[in-house]
């Protein structure tokens, strides 16, 4: 269903794969686990050292991009922001590009503003660039707050599969999903994006069962809870839940530049939220509103729980 949801491919030689995991770090892990030891496989087979992998995102990654670089051995090659520009510039990234990158990262939702990545514009200038060096480098999308909010209020978007060079995304159920915490997804555009000596094949009560996974066992309520919530609000339940979470957004994001104090750093197509600075920060600086906004919030949560 999430395959479909992200327009992966459906031909009769082509069929998706995923799994489900505890949110979108472990997807991550697994993610970057696959390119990883696919690159490694292309590179034995053609006779060349293996051992200098990288991977290439922008500095505004979750701390997920980090651990698994240091977990695994990777090296991460980030490109800089600058001031105004919050998120992965394409161009740069592209540039950054060698024979030993395993896979491009880019977000569907900036941590920092909320703002999508140009993942249609990254994939184009790669594909230039792999028909030039004979490359096949391949794209990743963390789209672990934008997978369940884009196809729902901007089906138009060109960021998923899509766009050929984008081999694995993943996504948070507990986050837009409206799941509990716990739960995330990892999907493969095929079969062949997911190199079979990474997965298990056990015999449990009979019956094949593969698994990858970093975990070991793990309830499946979460998993039943993402069935239950596809099923019963389906596509138009969901589009009108996002919606409203963007109207929502709209609304504060004018009441806040009616107050003439602050700038606003996100921007309206992304994930429904406000980003902003304060335009004069001589006496107040951002640190100290989100701490007492932050004092604010517990104030109301324990009065709530007492009453």
């Amino acid at each position: 269903m999430i395959a479909h949801l992200f327009n992966a491919p459906l031909g009769d030689s082509e069929t998706a794969v995923g799994v489900g995991t505890v949110g979108s770090s472990e997807a991550i892990m697994l993610a970057g686990l696959a390119f990883k030891r696919k690159w490694q496989n292309k590179r034995r087979a053609e006779g060349k050292p293996c051992d200098k992998p990288n991977i290439v995102t922008g500095a505004n990654v979750q701390v997920c991009w980090e651990k698994f670089a240091r977990y695994f051995e990777v090296e991460l090659k980030e490109v800089k922001l600058r001031d105004g520009y919050y998120v992965m510039d394409p161009k740069k990234a592209v540039e950054m590009v060698d024979e030993n990158t395993i896979c491009v990262a880019a977000i569907l939702g900036s941590t920092l503003n909320g703002e999508f990545e140009d993942v249609k514009l990254l994939n184009d200038l790669l594909v230039e660039k792999n028909k030039a060096t004979g490359w096949d480098t391949p794209i990743h999308v963390d789209a672990a707050s934008g997978g369940f909010i884009a196809p729902f209020i901007y089906p138009e978007l060109e960021w998923d599969f899509r766009l050929p060079l984008v081999k694995s995304i993943n996504v948070s159920g507990h986050k837009y999903g409206l799941v509990y915490a716990g739960i995330g997804w990892v999907i493969w555009r095929n079969k062949e994006d997911l190199p079979e000596e990474l997965i298990f094949h056990i015999n449990y009560l009979g019956a094949d069962q593969p698994t990858f996974t970093l975990n070991f066992s793990k309830g499946s309520s979460q998993v039943i809870a993402q069935y239950y919530q596809l099923i019963r609000l389906g596509y138009e339940g969901y589009r009108n839940i996002m919606e409203n979470c963007r109207d929502n957004m709209l609304v504060l994001k004018q009441g806040l530049e009616k107050t003439g104090k602050f700038n606003i750093v996100s921007k309206d197509n992304g994930v429904p939220l406000v980003a902003f600075s304060l335009k004069d920060n001589s006496c107040h600086n951002e640190f100290e509103v989100s701490d007492m906004l932050r004092r604010f919030w517990l104030d109301c949560a324990c009065l709530h729980h007492a009453s």
